[in-house]
């Protein structure tokens, strides 16, 4: 009997030795702000992981290194490797087998102690599942961990696709603030020829008042310009996940913002290229799978699973062994609940598939009708900014003939300083509208040869040095 107990105690001090503990993981939020504030583009891991995906020194931060230190930072890019990293615990989960269950029930017999007053039951009960249950549940599991690993692709497009839309705006905010401040000062030319043609009798006070208060004008627009281009200094640092004191000092490139973009791209080719590429589009397709596992293991839970029950008693003296088997009768119900609400939840995920197929297609659609309608107006814009430029060269020219006074020349240079802002404005809807049209398809159109890098493991734990 001592024995018994003996051998039953050290099996279970072996299983016990197997278990996980439980370490504390607090969290500091007085640690994680410090830790975001001192974030900087200067950073050697960032600087690491920038040039090893462009394969060249950052000399200049243009938006594919923005792009790149936007998914190294940006915290959207660590909660969606974070939900992958629950869905592949999952899939161990869903491997798991039953574990057999061991019960003692001890005896003492009070009215005899020959040959012994002990009564000891021990029995287990060893589940094993049938109609391939688990081979289902892993199939799930890794289909749900496939949709949460497309997820971070679809996580890295949409920081990118922040980056991107605010750097545009800065680029605006920037181009806005120099053309207004040389179209305030060729204001201000304007009304100092304007005073000296009006104290010799040539011009109205009613003319020189309108000159001064389209100066004023100009100063005003000149402060709107600076103060968005503050706000977009901020709101691009925001999309990077930096605080904005980190790009103080940073010189921003806009390479390939002051051309007109020209992409030939037709409705068939984007919804092509959009529903072979487009991670979320993916991620519902596995989802979809997930789905059908799930329908899969409901449908096999209609069979029960066996339990083993083998078991041992020690009979006040005599040794007794016994062999049980225990099947769930499926009587009152054959888990038509389980069942019927699997396949209506496979209903719901095809369902939300063509919901996001028809959202695409419409997507695409309309940034393509609005693509192609800025495209012209910016065409047309370019042309009307040549004419001005044109007659401001005219102007200038009849000056140097002496055919014309030198407040002719100024106000044209304030005209072609207008018609420059003007086609800032068209130019900026193109690339906000290209910005639209890649978000549609989630492909850089642009240069398609370049791909936006998807960091699976957090590129900042990968490039900090080791301490050991």
């Amino acid at each position: 009997m001592n024995k018994l107990v003996g051998i039953t105690l050290i099996a279970l001090a072996g299983l016990l030795c197997g278990c996980a503990s439980f370490k504390d993981k607090p969290l500091a939020p007085a640690k994680t702000a410090a830790d975001f504030e001192a974030r900087s583009l200067d950073d050697a891991g960032l600087r690491r992981f920038v040039e090893s995906n462009l394969h060249q020194r950052v000399t200049s931060w243009n938006l594919p290194a923005l792009t790149l230190a936007a998914l190294y930072f940006h915290p959207d890019m660590d909660v969606a490797r974070a939900r992958w990293g629950a869905a592949e615990a999952a899939k161990v989960t869903a491997g798991q087998r039953p574990n057999p269950t061991l019960s003692v029930s001890p005896a003492y017999d009070t009215t005899t102690t020959i040959p012994s007053p002990w009564i000891v039951t021990a029995s287990l009960d060893i589940p094993i599942e049938t109609a391939g249950k688990r081979g289902y549940r892993i199939a799930q599991a890794a289909h749900l961990s496939e949709a949460a690993r497309l997820n971070i692709a679809t996580a890295a497009w949409q920081v990118r696709s922040r980056v991107r839309s605010r750097w545009v705006e800065l680029y605006a905010a920037t181009r806005s603030e120099e053309l207004l401040r040389q179209q305030e000062a060729a204001q201000a030319q304007v009304v100092k020829l304007l005073k000296v043609q009006l104290d010799a009798g040539a011009v109205s006070p009613f003319e020189v008042t309108q000159a001064q208060i389209a100066q004023r004008n100009a100063s005003l627009a000149l402060n709107e310009a600076q103060r968005q281009r503050a706000e977009a200094r901020v709101a691009l640092a925001d999309a990077l996940g930096v605080p904005a004191r980190a790009l103080d000092g940073v010189a921003v490139s806009f390479d390939g913002l002051e051309r007109l973009p020209a992409v030939a791209a037709s409705a068939s080719d984007a919804r092509r290229q959009a529903m072979l590429g487009r991670a979320d589009i993916r991620s519902a397709l596995a989802e979809y799978a997930a789905s059908q596992s799930a329908l899969q293991l409901q449908i096999a839970r209609q069979w029960p699973d066996v339990h083993l029950g083998p078991g041992y008693e020690y009979d006040q003296g005599d040794n007794k062994w016994s062999v049980g088997l225990s099947v769930e009768l499926p009587m009152l119900n054959q888990n038509q609940g389980g069942i019927a609400e699997a396949k209506a939840r496979r209903e719901e995920a095809a369902a939300r598939f063509i919901a996001l197929q028809a959202r695409v297609v419409g997507e695409i659609d309309r940034a393509l009708a609005g693509y192609n309608a800025a495209l012209r107006k910016a065409a047309t814009a370019e042309t009307l900014l040549s004419d001005q430029r044109r007659q401001r060269q005219t102007a200038q020219r009849m000056f140097e003939a002496g055919e014309t006074a030198r407040l002719a020349v100024a106000t044209a240079e304030t005209e072609v300083f207008t018609t420059e802002l003007s086609r800032l404005d068209a130019l900026v809807k193109v690339h906000q509208a290209l910005g639209a049209l890649e978000d549609a398809v989630q492909q850089p159109l642009l240069s398609p040869a370049s791909r936006v890098i998807i960091p699976e493991k957090n590129p900042r734990a990968e490039n900090t040095p080791s301490t050991k």
